[in-house]
């Protein structure tokens, strides 16, 4: 049975995706969350909206993130 959209457009398991990248960093400080989540986003416009790679997104927004404290 395919996955079911919900009301934010995104299927269930993109969604549990996200939720477990989220968890990742649970102890981290809640608007750096909120700089990660949006760079997140801005990797996946700019690779074309393509869905099915939530996790690398957010992984690789925390990496560059990381690197510009540095």
């Amino acid at each position: 049975m395919p996955s079911k959209r919900r009301g934010t457009g995104r299927r269930d398991s993109e969604e549990a995706v996200t939720h477990a990248a989220a968890g990742l960093a649970e102890s981290a400080n809640p608007s750096r969350l909120d700089e990660i989540r949006l760079r997140a986003y801005e990797i996946y416009l700019e690779r074309g909206e393509r869905p099915g790679r939530e996790l690398d997104d957010w992984l690789e927004a925390e990496r560059q993130l990381k690197s510009d404290l540095s």
